[in-house]
């Protein structure tokens, strides 16, 4: 280990900060610039530097090309994500479509998705083939869950089981393939690489039922997106698939009622469901998820073949993010 988190934090987001994405024709760019500007902690670039220092990689600045080939592949996928979802904000502010129109969007997260491609074969060239395959596959598996995730909404036979295999691949393959590209640049060998992508799909599960968690029971100020948007959305969360299961006849009903209704009041809508929620002790239950698929994530790193102190970045940085309110 041969940096801090604060030193490795500071240097993903100046990574991302560095890089001109303002250039012509300016109708094309102008939402590209606006997509990658929103700051924010650049959590998977820097889960790109903290695997590749964890294995005692000492050249960050060889890690930059994958760190920010993965950072543009993320904010890529929510640009198209919130033009299907049709969601108004992100981050607390107009989401891309909203701010331009939504042709804008679709054809510059097209030119986004280029741009990781084009941008991961700036990496050395012994090791930039390996990483694009790396970025390629994780595309497909975050199309493959979102697709997923947007057939849930019509089904009304999803299982939990299913439901985190759709998290899996549309949230945590992201964090893995940024883990895994990291160890890679580190030539760590490949036992260790499956431990560390093991950790972060876990982590990463972990991650959404928090995110799921956030979505009924935080606030926008902090949160940055509208409350109860996946109850709005007819999303099959953790909470629904849980609160299915275990209702009694009469509250399963409500539930289904509740989210089969297109002309009820949306806040009139949330704040039923939340309380039905409420009332079968959801959340907890969806805590206590969150907190077991920490546990596995823990495990994987404590397997790794490194000493423990080098892990200390990874750990206290995944703890950060499992008791965010945003």
């Amino acid at each position: 280990m041969n940096h801090t988190l604060n030193d490795l934090q500071a240097l993903a987001i100046n990574m991302i900060k560095q890089e001109k994405w303002l250039k012509k024709p300016v109708f094309l760019y102008e939402p590209v610039n606006y997509a990658m500007s929103q700051g924010g902690k650049r959590i998977r670039p820097l889960f790109v530097l903290l695997a590749a220092d964890m294995f005692g990689f000492k050249s960050m600045e060889k890690c930059r090309s994958a760190a920010v080939a993965i950072e543009v592949l993320h904010n890529f996928t929510l640009l198209h994500d919130d033009i299907m979802d049709n969601s108004p904000f992100r981050r607390g502010k107009p989401s891309v479509h909203k701010q331009y129109n939504t042709n804008m969007a679709i054809l510059s997260g097209d030119t986004m998705f280029a741009i990781a491609i084009e941008k991961v074969f700036e990496s050395e060239e012994h090791i930039a083939g390996k990483l694009a395959k790396v970025l390629a596959k994780t595309a497909i598996e975050i199309c493959e869950g979102q697709a997923l995730d947007m057939e849930f909404e019509t089904r009304k036979d999803v299982t939990i089981e299913e439901y985190i295999e759709m998290v899996r691949l549309k949230t945590s393959v992201l964090i893995g393939a940024a883990l895994k590209m990291g160890a890679m640049i580190a030539t760590a060998n490949t036992k260790d690489i499956e431990l560390l992508v093991n950790f972060g799909e876990n982590i990463g599960i972990a991650f959404q039922i928090q995110d799921d968690i956030l979505d009924c029971w935080g606030n926008i100020e902090t949160f940055g997106k509208i409350k109860g948007k996946d109850i709005c959305d007819n999303k099959k969360t953790f909470l629904y698939l849980k609160a299915l299961e275990i209702a009694d006849n009469e509250n399963k009903g409500k539930l289904l009622q509740l989210f089969s209704d297109k002309e009820m009041e949306q806040t009139e809508k949330i704040n039923k469901v939340i309380a039905l929620y409420e009332n079968l002790n959801i959340r907890n239950i969806a805590e206590n998820m969150m907190k077991l698929y920490t546990e596995k994530a823990f495990i994987n790193l404590q397997n790794i073949s490194v000493i423990p102190s080098f892990k200390t970045n990874l750990f206290n940085f995944a703890n950060t993010l499992l008791t965010r309110k945003k």
